[in-house]
């Protein structure tokens, strides 16, 4: 599980908008890019270019 704090900082790299927490998947997305951020051993991997694209 991620930090509040962390959480409360983070940003999409491509728009600086919001991310959703996603804890069960350990994901952070992005709805406005329609992007998700995986998480690797409770460190957000946020770039852009490895980013998954997600379909709402």
């Amino acid at each position: 599980m991620l930090d509040r704090e962390l959480l409360q900082i983070l940003a999409c790299p491509q728009c600086k908008g919001d991310l959703e927490y996603r804890e069960k998947e350990d994901k952070l997305i992005c709805h406005k890019c329609k992007l998700a951020y995986k998480i690797v051993d409770d460190i957000p991997v946020m770039l852009v270019d490895e980013a998954e694209v997600v379909d709402e």
